[in-house]
């Protein structure tokens, strides 16, 4: 039923008629190898990407081979790429990306939730092109409307007494400077964060990442993890009450009773969309605070209406954070971060001098109020709710159609998919979930990957994604799984 919603006839867009007829199913990122597919898309029964009036411009630059060459020769060896083949995406235009050969991508997954608005957004390129015309930059030792208007509209974004608003221009920045303040205002060193939480690529934000893949095995300092209140795979399932007891425990006997911080994804991103257990926060919390630490809500994914039901992931808790980071969609692809917190907490930080460089810089905060802007004019968090709904429904449905499928989860437009081989085991489908990567690349579907066994996709599109879009994700999944 699902595929009728397609047109027959396969789309005669410029590069389509160049898809390759098998594929590998090897992931560029370690992972098990398996035979190639033995089928090669049908024309007849396969999705088609829905309809949409742009056609990208001639691409006149180096093809992805000899980008590839020269990646190698000078950028870092730890600089992964997704898909046996990668992909030299050249143009992108709200949800789609368009590669060398002028074929055009479904984007599930808005560069890792950087692009919220759209990619190209014209409000939001016209606001960075207008201001980089007049001035690109003027530190914060001079007057400039940009950063001041930005903070403000920022500040009205943000519930209780969060008003004091420092801009940075990453994530991993953001975390640093909100751990930096946990332990000046709490006189505290111990930080606590979850396993499976992903905070940043700094040497501090490593600290607080659990994840294995990202960790180097240098000393922290300081740093405890606590369970991972995940309902599908934790321990406790989704008794919050037994994950926060492990969480006292850790300051009762691991920090002698005192602790700086607590810092969280409210989902987390690179662990899986993973959904904490309902009424974690609000516990914890309240444990953290009698310990003198300060909370910390890490809303670099989750943030401005992605989740449709709210507008940032701490409240689908219910719970006021002490300090709220955020980036990537903050600015729509610009490099560009905020740490929000209460005036109490900000004076730790007039003791000294501090400053940013860039944070702030004249055409971030142009670019950066345009997406407040967007984000408003376009009731992009409606939509996410409204779409988002459609889009896990769907899924869910899947879900009773194919053994493989584990697990649906998440809100809006932040939702990850668990492949597995045993439903009661929870055996984690790691090769099968490699080869449906590649197989819906070849389809048109550029997907996040993700979780502790890298099981899981990942799907947080642009804020524009449509209910259309939805359809051709899903049914896109149905036909590769189906071919397994």
């Amino acid at each position: 039923m699902a595929l009728q919603r397609y047109l027959l006839k396969r789309s005669h867009e410029a590069g389509e008629k160049l898809r390759p007829l098998l594929f590998r199913s090897f992931s560029s990122i370690a992972a098990p190898a398996l035979h190639p597919f033995d089928y090669a898309p049908n024309a007849y029964n396969a999705p088609t990407l829905p309809s949409f009036d742009y056609s990208p411009k001639a691409y006149k630059g180096p093809l992805g081979d000899e980008i590839l060459q020269k990646r190698k020769k000078y950028l870092g060896p730890s600089m992964f790429h997704f898909y046996q083949k990668p992909l030299n995406i050249v143009e992108g235009k709200m949800q789609y990306l368009f590669d060398e050969n002028g074929r055009r991508y479904l984007d599930a997954f808005a560069g890792i939730v950087t692009v919220s608005c759209g990619h190209c957004h014209p409000e939001v390129v016209n606001a960075i092109v207008e201001q980089s015309k007049l001035l690109q930059h003027a530190t914060t030792i001079y007057l400039h409307h940009a950063i001041a208007d930005f903070a403000e509209a920022l500040a009205s974004k943000m519930p209780g007494n969060l008003k004091v608003v420092y801009f940075v221009n990453s994530g991993s920045e953001a975390n640093d400077l909100a751990m930096l303040m946990a332990r000046l205002y709490s006189g505290n060193l111990g930080m606590i964060s979850l396993r499976n939480g992903y905070h940043g690529g700094s040497s501090g934000t490593l600290g607080l990442t659990a994840l294995s893949t990202w960790k180097y095995s240098i000393p922290e300092g300081e740093i405890h993890h606590v369970m991972n209140p995940d309902p599908y795979r934790g321990v406790f399932g989704s008794d919050a009450t037994s994950y926060a007891k492990d969480l006292q425990d850790h300051i009762d006997f691991g920090t002698s009773g005192k602790v700086a911080g607590f810092i969280a994804e409210t989902i987390q991103g690179v662990g899986g969309a993973v959904e904490l257990a309902p009424g974690y926060l609000k516990l914890v919390y309240d444990i953290v605070r009698k310990a003198g630490g300060v909370c910390i809500a890490d809303e670099v994914q989750s943030g401005f209406g992605r989740t449709g039901s709210h507008y940032w992931g701490f409240e689908t808790q219910g719970v006021l954070p002490d300090i709220v980071t955020m980036a990537k969609g903050i600015g729509n692809g610009l490099p560009l971060g905020a740490v929000v917190t209460t005036p109490e907490i900000a004076k730790v930080l007039a003791e000294k001098i501090q400053f940013n460089t860039f944070g702030g810089n004249p055409v971030c905060s142009a670019g950066g109020l345009a997406v407040l802007r967007v984000l408003d004019k376009e009731k992009r968090q409606a939509h996410c709710a409204d779409v988002g709904l459609h889009l896990i429904e769907r899924l869910r449905a899947l879900q009773q159609k194919h053994d493989i499928i584990g697990n649906v989860r998440g809100r809006g437009l932040m939702v990850g998919v668990e492949f597995v081989t045993d439903k009661k085991e929870k055996t984690p489908a790691k090769a099968e979930t490699t080869v449906l990567f590649e197989k819906l690349r070849e389809l048109g579907v550029l997907i996040g990957k993700g979780g502790l066994h890298g099981n899981v996709f990942r799907i947080k599109p642009p804020m524009c994604f449509t209910k259309d879009d939805a359809d051709f994700v899903v049914d896109a999944m149905d036909y590769a799984m189906s071919k397994l």
